[in-house]
């Protein structure tokens, strides 16, 4: 079935290529290679990046005719003046990133670099691989990842996360595997696209109208913020605090008052006597006195036990299932394969005995 889908996104691909359609087709060429690794979508895929086809392309949707159009435009453009839009030091550059294995690499800073650092490093890759000044192959993926690394790099969770899930090893295995050198250019993770983070670092030096505007709403939204924190002071503030206070307040007398539970899900020294309620058989234990102090309806209780129980039940297989879905997802992204089957291993006992309990 994957590999299907596989050769019916490649076909769909092909189409869009042929529309001039270049971003649908690329999305469904990494759709194709995660799902089912073909010759035909690498090479595909490759060509995309080095900038083979444009969005003016039409015609003929065939494989053979877009080779065709893709090698006259690449001859014209050697023959006009391919030499005057970029230089070799560009070119190296473009290619640098290209062969990068994690974001550190990329900006060429040691894991132990500060915000200063990276800062400093990013401004020096901006303005030698901006697309408006660099024009070689592949240089608008790398700006992209020069600035998905300085974005991540410079938040503090992001860059903890990073360091914890997104190591060099697995960037090495995930660029063996699945070709796409540096993937991690995609899935911007700020608010701010590439551009936007350029003009922010060096005070507008190419501005547009939608970035000033945002910015402008930005600061504005922190203005408001800041003015709405400093409201809240006095009267106020010992408001918001009031059901805090009554909560603790009410916390500290319940204390007094409250008696040891009637059973307990786990054997202990004090809950020794095993006991299993009448309808799904949960086991449960009570006090050696139970049967001559427990004065109420058995049914009842058994009836919280298996309540207690089946939430447990419920919260432990919400947290396997988020664990699970979080590592597909992290396999996604990274288009490691060997990743994702793990992945689709994982066990979720809770569950399965949840489920079990259910059937």
């Amino acid at each position: 079935m994957n590999k299907e889908a596989a050769e019916d996104c490649v076909d769909k691909a092909v189409s869009y290529l042929a529309e001039g359609k270049i971003e649908r087709a690329e999305k469904l060429l990494s759709k194709s290679i995660l799902l089912h690794p073909t010759k035909r979508a690498e090479e595909l895929l490759e060509k995309i990046k080095c900038g083979a086809f444009t969005k003016k392309s039409s015609g003929n949707t065939s494989d053979d005719g877009m080779r065709q159009r893709a090698t006259a435009g690449q001859s014209a453009k050697a023959d006009s003046s391919t030499e005057a839009d970029y230089t070799p030091d560009q070119l190296e550059a473009v290619k640098r990133i290209k062969k990068c294995k994690d974001y550190y690499e990329v900006l060429g800073v040691s894991k132990e670099a500060t915000d200063t650092d990276i800062k400093k490093a990013y401004k020096k890759l901006a303005l030698q691989l901006h697309p408006d000044k660099n024009k070689a192959p592949g240089s608008v993926e790398a700006f992209k990842a020069i600035g998905n690394a300085v974005a991540i790099l410079t938040d503090a969770e992001k860059r903890k996360s990073y360091d914890l899930y997104g190591g060099e090893d697995q960037q090495q295995n995930t660029a063996r595997r699945t070709r796409p050198q540096y993937a991690y250019s995609r899935g911007f993770e700020t608010e701010f696209t590439a551009e936007e983070l350029f003009n922010m670092f060096f005070g507008g030096n190419i501005p547009t109208q939608h970035v000033y505007m945002r910015q402008r709403r930005y600061h504005r939204s922190e203005q408001h913020q800041q003015q709405h924190r400093e409201a809240q002071s006095g009267y106020a503030a010992f408001i918001n605090l009031l059901p805090i206070i009554l909560l603790i307040g009410l916390s500290m007398m319940s204390s007094f008052f409250i008696s040891d539970p009637i059973y307990s899900l786990t054997p202990s020294q004090k809950f020794s006597v095993a006991r299993k309620t009448n309808q799904l058989k949960i086991p449960y234990y009570v006090k050696d006195n139970f049967h001559s102090e427990y004065q109420g309806s058995v049914g009842r209780l058994e009836a919280s036990v298996e309540e207690e129980y089946l939430n447990n039940l419920k919260h432990s297989c919400y947290r396997e299932r988020n664990y699970k879905e979080t590592m597909l997802m992290k396999a996604r992204n990274f288009g490691d394969r060997e990743l994702y089957y793990k992945a689709q291993n994982i066990n979720t006992p809770s569950c399965d005995k949840l489920q079990s309990l259910h059937n």
